[in-house]
């Protein structure tokens, strides 16, 4: 794609950056907006996938047809399906008529499918079925329809390990993938991270009537393009908006933002490196790998436990006489009341931590929501989790909203 495209192609759509991964992401949405190929967005939260879906149904056939966006992570699991497909009156309790579905909304057009990820099985088995031959059923009916829609999928999730573990099945994800982009996290895009607090703190500014708008020094330059905004584009939006609103001074340094945690190189925290060398914040993996750790130093500590305890046997069994007994005794036979001691000690602490966890990630919950005043969808974004996996966990934690 040539420059001036590119660049009229960014000013048409509020795109700000010059790394090679971000234009050849754009390039590549471009050169299949005029296939009806299937298209799946891979790319951290917040790194805004949601701009290439609307780029390829506008530069398509399709660009007259309706455009019709949803989050499949929002949707309960109990309802889905009917969104999705649409439902027959009577077809379940509360179906007082019937229900078109986006499927049928959508026909002609395009249809978005963010967070597709977190679809459950059932529905992936629909879905395949309406990639292969063009047709869905409704809840509650057994008679085919048609529809000519084009998918544009979007997920955050790591696939591989999704498929590998059950979770999302293989030959929906080849369906889906016939065409593959990803969206490069911020920390990979270089200077970008500063246009773009640049750009959001005037937005902000003419938005509020701010007389003088943000402005970098170069050592907060310098802070904001060696974070690592684990949050990415919508993190960094974040906070150039609430230091353009709270903080009296207008030219920022490193200084100022270190008040809003932004250090330089910061900003690790929760990044999981996966195989295909993707990075994405992954909550629910941190957890399970720091449960897994701790189960194996309980099974360390009770393997060392039961040493110490036949050594301690065998030694006092022997009642060796005084003048056979040996002159020097090594470290390992060193045994005291006291060692005992530390070891029920160690056992007691793993066990404590394994309840630790729970109640350190329904801490993360709670702060989560508190810095997103309750709104569930940013507070799910920011720990890399879907909104139904954080409603969950807020019902199993009784964390009170």
């Amino acid at each position: 794609m040539k420059d001036a495209s590119l660049q009229s192609l960014k000013t048409r759509y509020g795109i700000v950056g010059f790394s090679d991964k971000l234009e050849n992401a754009l390039s590549t949405a471009i050169q299949v907006a005029g296939t009806d190929l299937s298209v799946l967005i891979q790319g951290e939260s917040g790194v805004g996938k949601e701009i290439l879906p609307k780029i390829i149904h506008e530069h398509s056939r399709r660009s007259r047809g309706p455009y019709i966006a949803i989050n499949c992570g929002s949707i309960p699991e109990g309802t889905i399906d009917s969104e999705l497909f649409g439902h027959e009156k009577g077809a379940f309790t509360g179906a007082v008529g019937e229900r078109e579905g986006y499927f049928g909304a959508a026909d002609g057009g395009t249809l978005f499918l963010d967070e597709v990820g977190e679809l459950p099985l059932p529905t992936q088995a629909r879905l395949l079925r309406v990639l292969e031959t063009g047709e869905f059923i409704r809840v509650g009916s057994s008679e085919p329809r048609k529809t000519d829609v084009r998918i544009v999928a979007a997920t955050n999730v790591d696939m591989a390990t999704a498929i590998r573990n059950g979770r999302f099945r293989e030959d929906l994800f080849y369906r889906l993938s016939t065409i593959s982009i990803k969206m490069p996290p911020l920390r990979e895009r270089g200077r970008d991270a500063v246009l773009l607090f640049k750009k959001f703190a005037l937005e902000t500014a003419e938005k509020y009537n701010i007389p003088q708008p943000l402005k970098l020094t170069p050592e907060g330059e310098e802070v904001v393009k060696s974070y690592l905004w684990p949050g990415n584009v919508r993190q960094l939006k974040n906070i150039a908006e609430q230091m353009s609103i709270l903080s009296e001074e207008r030219e920022i340094g490193a200084e100022a933002l270190a008040k809003y945690d932004i250090m330089p190189g910061g900003g690790g925290t929760g990044i999981t490196r996966v195989g295909d060398g993707h990075s994405h914040r992954d909550y629910d993996k941190e957890i399970t790998w720091l449960a897994s750790a701790v189960l194996e130093l309980r099974k360390e500590v009770n393997e060392l436990k039961d040493a110490m305890h036949i050594h301690k046997e065998s030694t006092h069994s022997r009642l060796l006489p005084e003048e056979n007994m040996p002159q020097t005794v090594t470290h390992s036979e060193r045994v005291t009341p006291d060692t005992f001691d530390d070891i029920e000690t160690a056992e007691e602490i793993v066990d404590s931590d394994i309840l630790n966890l729970e109640e350190m990630e329904k801490r993360n919950i709670i702060r989560a929501l508190e810095r997103n005043n309750h709104r569930r969808g940013r507070a799910a974004e920011e720990l890399g989790i879907s909104e139904r996996t954080l409603y969950r966990k807020i019902k199993e934690y009784g964390i009170d909203e």
